[in-house]
């Protein structure tokens, strides 16, 4: 599979994700969660076009939600991940895209179209920026870093749960960040700018190509329990280095007042 060519393809989202007007078409899915029809538009788009070039591969995407795949081979696709972020123009917003085959990710792509930032790794071959390898932090603990942090707006009743596992986070590190986009926190991750993310109940597309970017740039993706993750289900992601990995996840698995 030739990884520029599917570069190439993702990339023309740029123009969908330009168009204010179209990023001006809201319908609310539920509580913090909207859906533009910038993020259909892009949806249909590489839908279509995926399926094109690969007729035997599957498709799952965000606005389609999370249903019974038939087969062990498909594309994860989150069209737009900060939906919320494009509506106010606050210009932190992604495409992300994966390959799913016989129950890894084997490809992963972050677009990042408001500065032609395109992350990109396949399993075994490690994690490049704009084709550049990249590398996560060398942090030894977390006092020597900054780690993002997803709010899982969607879930507010887990606020006062995942509130308590930031301050917590926040006491032990440097300091806190939070993009409102799990992909681009998980390749800043890759990329060394933080030392870790978390955030519960994450979606199959927020979290499918950011994790392997974070692999293949040398760190550790579980949930919070320490367990690999299941690419066909909600869960908690905790993201980091290595090195600090147990020590975050030490934090994000107690309970506070």
């Amino acid at each position: 599979m030739e990884m520029q060519e599917i570069i190439a393809l993702v990339k023309e989202t740029k123009a969908f994700v330009g168009n204010r007007e179209r990023a001006g078409h809201v319908k609310v899915k539920g509580p913090a969660d909207y859906v533009t029809q910038v993020d259909t538009d892009i949806q249909s788009f590489l839908a279509r076009e995926l399926g094109n070039r690969f007729p035997g591969i599957q498709f799952l995407g965000e606005e389609e939600g999370l249903h019974e795949m038939s087969g062990d081979t498909y594309w994860i696709l989150d069209p737009i991940d900060g939906t919320t972020n494009l509506i106010h123009d606050y210009q932190h917003s992604v495409v992300s895209l994966a390959l799913y085959e016989k129950g890894e990710i084997t490809l992963g792509i972050v677009y990042d179209p408001f500065r032609e930032d395109v992350y990109h790794a396949q399993k075994g071959r490690g994690s490049f920026l704009n084709g550049t390898p990249i590398h996560v932090s060398d942090a030894a603990a977390l006092r020597e870093t900054i780690i993002s942090v997803g709010t899982s707006p969607y879930d507010r009743e887990l606020a006062d749960e995942n509130f308590n596992r930031i301050r917590r986070v926040f006491d032990h590190a440097q300091d806190i960040r939070r993009t409102g986009t799990a992909a681009l926190d998980l390749a800043y991750v890759a990329c060394g700018r933080t030392g870790g993310f978390f955030e519960p109940r994450l979606s199959p597309w927020d979290f499918a190509a950011g994790q392997l970017l974070v692999k293949e740039a040398g760190g550790r993706v579980t949930d919070f329990a320490g367990e690999e993750l299941d690419f066909l289900k909600r869960g908690s992601v905790a993201a980091s280095n290595g090195k600090i990995h147990e020590e975050l996840r030490g934090l994000l698995g107690r309970r506070g007042k």
